[in-house]
């Protein structure tokens, strides 16, 4: 299904992205770290868009939802370098990826009728990231340190869904090129706000430009891919399949960051992220 491929390859591109979060988050603030990766992927979108079209039919309704699809991907995004810069990747991957499981409640909530295999798959997911979790608790991180990466991940997480769900509607209303530049142009203000009010130095971002100039084109590549799906039957299948970027991701850091993850961590993170696949069947 294409839905599914488009997902997989925003998945392999978000895993790599996050890697290179990891090696370049504790060497400056979040903000300016944003600032550039969004800067930087509104420069590789801007031309992309205008060559694809699409303008002319987009709404009012669909420029609204495609800024607060932004914002919600500010926040995930914040979130996201908050977590990776303070908590190992093996806790904050299963969490930041777990929003499938918000989408699952949300349709619940709209009455939406939720299949045994897909409540499965959210049992699996709270009782793995609980295990993740727990396994930090009692490892080399403080509490303190846990505690707030587990917390800035579920920002990462509840801004995720809001990003896709928004998106997706946006662009069923004004197409995928138009949708996706306006949203990371209304995340780029978010940020550009927020360094003005906290007159945050750039300078040490500023040396880290070309791996950041990367971030933002692999980070603009794997989301127009997402909210390219819209148009394609069950587009959600593409935000569900993109989540499993987390598991690319503690590959990566335990293969070249050499980050440990003990056998029964494995298990655990493999658990959650088969429980986030079977979310597919929504």
């Amino acid at each position: 299904m294409p839905s599914l491929l488009l997902g997989l390859l925003a998945a392999l591109i978000w895993g790599i992205h996050d890697f290179v979060v990891r090696q370049v988050t504790p060497r400056a603030a979040t903000a300016p770290l944003l600032l550039l990766v969004l800067l930087s992927g509104c420069l590789f979108l801007t031309p992309v868009s205008l060559l694809d079209g699409g303008w002319q039919s987009l709404t009012p309704s669909a420029l609204g939802l495609a800024v607060l699809s932004g914002l919600g991907f500010a926040a995930a995004t914040a979130g996201l370098y908050r977590a990776i810069a303070i908590g190992p990747v093996r806790l904050v991957a299963p969490i930041a990826g777990a929003y499938p499981m918000l989408s699952a409640g949300i349709g619940a909530a709209q009455g939406h009728l939720i299949g045994a295999l897909s409540w499965q798959g959210v049992a699996a997911i709270v009782a793995g990231i609980a295990l993740v979790a727990r396994q930090e608790a009692v490892g080399r991180n403080t509490p303190a340190r846990t505690r707030a990466a587990i917390g800035w991940s579920a920002l990462a997480a509840i801004g995720f869904a809001l990003t896709f769900g928004l998106a997706h509607l946006a662009a069923r209303e004004g197409g995928v090129a138009p949708v996706t530049l306006l949203a990371r142009v209304a995340a780029l203000a978010v940020v550009v706000v927020w360094l003005s009010a906290n007159r945050t130095a750039l300078t040490p971002a500023l040396r880290l430009w070309r791996p950041l100039a990367l971030m933002g084109v692999l980070d603009g590549a794997a989301i127009a891919l997402v909210i390219a799906a819209a148009g394609q039957a069950r587009p959600e299948y593409a935000a569900v399949t993109a989540s499993l970027f987390g598991m690319v991701t503690i590959v990566l850091a335990a293969r070249f960051l050499a980050e440990p993850v003990r056998p029964v961590q494995w298990l655990v993170v493999v658990v959650v992220f088969i429980g986030i696949g079977t979310l597919a069947a929504l």
